[in-house]
């Protein structure tokens, strides 16, 4: 099997492996004790943190250890925003950060609070100067990842942070995805992470809160990690995590020069393998590892299965591959193609000849699962004068797309073709299929079941 999900998890580096289990008899003991097993835990947790802090490029009292990076992201929001609770209850997020950070939002919305999402561009970018334009009098803290967790795109983290700073607002970056490449730049406030993703343990994030910045933990006090992560500290797992984040960081160099090579490899050779694909993503700005794609007429969970038997491990942000049956938020807001979605996210070491065998794995992939998919159950076409009517009422996408393909060389150019659909992912795919097939997406309108959207035929 050839893992590329490591966006998702990171394989455990083989220094962890080796930190954790030295760690087991060094690190079991109490810390806050006296005694001699509670400070060989204590050494071992300060020099982890002293590591960690490093890598960061923070004090070693600025950083706390949680246990996970979603817990450091809400511990790091609730925070900031309780300890500027006299300047507001604004904050604003892009559209595209981590659901951790867009639930923490909600959450303050539910509380009485506001939010402005800040919107990307196609390439999954944020302009520095719309977050400059959402800060508000009563701004209490502004988040940004520095990169995408789906598509990879890294962001103007320090031209956003040094906007903040002018206004007095202090930013917070979820720097999850980035950590192990490298540190983040520019004047932020406050940082999250989490040590699965650079090949650190699960169960292990990082809080940073820079000095100067105004922190309120909530819920009831604890001692430990200086009241910002409460429990028993994991010792051995944060000592591994530490360990792993200065390996990674050695390699680091290298290692993202030769992965961005076997990206772009992937991100040119996919168009050119398999018919109408989106690369998605910024060509450019984006992290070494991380190369998106969707395909039309495709089923997104099929193609993961069907990648799955020959041997390949990736993910994907389409509808169909998610209990609530909606388009990845992400992909949603850049505008982009969602059905047959595939994020290959290579891990440290990958070997070439695994990309090449899946660079000649993918198109038989996608042909089988379009094979399956080409004899959907008729349409029920009609015409309404000059108008062509497509009914895909209870159809999950690709159908409804697939099924336009089929008939909108049925209406004469200019005509038009208005598809019913009851899909929420139709409200993203039917428009990128018009701008990728180049005819016109009209705009939709509503229907007594679902949505009407349409199309006119340009070409």
């Amino acid at each position: 099997m050839a893992y590329f999900d490591a966006a998702s998890a990171a394989p455990l580096h083989p220094i962890a492996r080796q930190a954790l289990l030295a760690s087991f008899d060094e690190g079991w003991a109490d810390p806050a004790r006296l005694y001699r097993e509670g400070r060989r835990a204590r050494v071992l947790l300060d020099a982890a943190r002293e590591a960690a802090a490093e890598a960061v490029g923070c004090r070693p009292d600025e950083l706390a250890f949680t246990s996970s990076g979603t817990r450091a992201v809400h511990t790091g929001i609730a925070g900031a925003l309780a300890g500027r609770r006299r300047i507001g209850r604004h904050l604003i997020v892009s559209a595209v950060e981590h659901s951790s950070v867009l639930h923490s939002a909600e959450l303050l919305e539910a509380a009485g609070g506001s939010v402005t999402q800040v919107a990307v561009d196609r390439t999954g970018l944020v302009d520095p100067a719309a977050y400059g334009a959402a800060l508000r009098e009563d701004t209490a803290l502004a988040c940004l990842q520095s990169a995408n967790h789906e598509v990879g795109t890294a962001q103007p983290v320090a031209a956003v942070a040094e906007v903040c700073r002018k206004a007095g607002v202090p930013l917070l970056v979820d720097a999850a995805q980035s950590l192990g490449w490298g540190p983040v730049d520019g004047g932020w406030s406050l940082l999250t992470a989490s040590a699965h993703k650079w090949g650190g343990p699960s169960g292990v994030g990082l809080l940073v809160v820079r000095k100067g910045a105004r922190f309120a933990a909530q819920g009831p006090v604890d001692e430990r990690e200086s009241g910002r992560a409460p429990g028993f500290e994991n010792i051995p797992a944060i000592v591994a995590a530490a360990a792993s984040l200065r390996a990674v960081r050695a390699e680091a160099a290298e290692e993202a020069a030769r992965l961005r090579e076997l990206t772009d490899r992937i991100r040119a050779r996919v168009p050119r393998l398999v018919s109408d694909v989106e690369v998605v993503g910024h060509p450019v700005r984006r992290l070494p590892g991380v190369v998106t794609f969707s395909c039309l007429y495709v089923d997104g969970e099929a193609l993961l299965h069907e990648l799955d038997r020959e041997g390949f491990s990736v993910s994907s942000g389409s509808s169909c591959t998610s209990s609530t049956l909606t388009p990845s938020h992400v992909l949603r807001a850049m505008g982009v193609l969602s059905e047959g979605n595939v994020r290959v996210s290579l891990p440290s070491g990958t070997a070439e000849e695994d990309v090449e065998r899946f660079l000649a794995v993918l198109p038989r992939a996608v042909t089988a699962v379009r094979e399956k998919l080409g004899a959907p159950v008729a349409s029920e076409v009609v015409r309404e004068e000059d108008v062509l009517v497509v009914d895909s009422l209870g159809k999950r996408c690709p159908i409804p797309v697939i099924e336009l393909a089929k008939v909108i060389g049925d209406v004469p150019v200019g005509g038009l073709v208005r598809v019913l659909s009851d899909d929420e992912a139709a409200r993203l795919d039917i428009p990128a299929w018009c701008e990728m097939r180049g005819q016109e997406y009209v705009g939709e309108e509503p229907a007594d079941q679902g949505t009407c959207y349409l199309i006119r035929r340009a070409s």
